[in-house]
């Protein structure tokens, strides 16, 4: 993008599907490894999981008469890695189950590193998640009315999100970075926050710097040939609603024709 400085994308984004690579951790081609090798191959963690251990559930359920809990496997994997909870609601033939939460192990080493939790209608409400597999927290995704409207990522491992992305309709608005990560060390209202990316209908249009860590922007640079381009399609658009306004409003072939009557 011309006059404005690269930056690195997050990879933060993929454990919002994060279902979908579950399939891509399956064992080799032709492996003759039996399944319970196969479950002991990794980090020993996984092992006392797979016997019935910790697998570092975050969903809500244990102890709990109003949770129902469902256990799928997922595509490549051989012991159910997929956890479902359902809140159950009502009694005798007025009871209705919805999702609560939902938890995944991806990477199929028998512990969770993905789960989302729901409201009382179903909707998504937020999720975490483990995206480097640390055993960590490293990415909080919220949702508003079912959408992705806010996801936070934590890029330095210090266990604080130092990158925001903000979504409307599903459409990247804006971008947040604390690139120095001093958030955490008290980085005020501003959370250390020292870059400020603007998006139009998904693409970067400006972007903020702060050089002398006040939490207010120094220098705006822009992409002139985005903003050009996007006066021209607005100023199209206006054109095509004014010419629309006033075929609308001319007399029509019938009316003139009776006037001259």
């Amino acid at each position: 993008m011309s006059g404005l400085p690269r930056f690195r994308l997050g990879a933060s984004l993929a454990v919002v599907t994060s279902l979908a690579v579950a399939g891509s951790f399956s064992a080799c081609g032709g492996s003759k490894k039996k399944p319970e090798d196969q479950l002991q191959a990794g980090t020993g963690v996984a092992k006392s999981a797979f016997d019935g251990g910790d697998d570092r559930s975050r969903c809500e359920h244990a102890g709990r008469r109003d949770r129902e809990v469902v256990e799928s496997v997922g595509p490549g994997a051989i012991m159910p890695n997929i956890r479902r909870v359902y809140a159950v609601y009502g009694f005798g033939d007025t009871a209705r189950k919805v999702l609560a939460c939902r938890e995944v192990d991806t990477n199929l080493d028998g512990v969770k590193d993905v789960v989302r939790t729901y409201d009382e209608k179903g909707e998504a409400q937020r999720e975490q998640a483990d995206a480097d597999y640390d055993g960590t927290i490293d990415t909080w995704v919220t949702f508003a009315s079912g959408r992705m409207a806010k996801v936070q990522t934590d890029t330095n491992g210090d266990g604080f999100p130092d990158e925001h992305r903000f979504y409307v309709r599903g459409k990247l608005s804006r971008l947040q970075r604390d690139t120095n990560f001093n958030g955490a060390k008290g980085g005020g209202a501003c959370e250390g926050i020292d870059v400020w990316e603007i998006y139009r209908e998904g693409r970067l249009e400006r972007m903020g710097v702060d050089l002398n860590d006040d939490c207010q922007v120094d220098r705006w640079d822009r992409d002139e040939i985005a903003v050009r381009e996007r006066i021209r399609r607005e100023e199209e658009e206006a054109d095509k609603a004014a010419d629309a306004g006033a075929k609308s409003d001319a007399p029509t072939d019938a009316y003139v024709s009776a006037r001259k009557r």
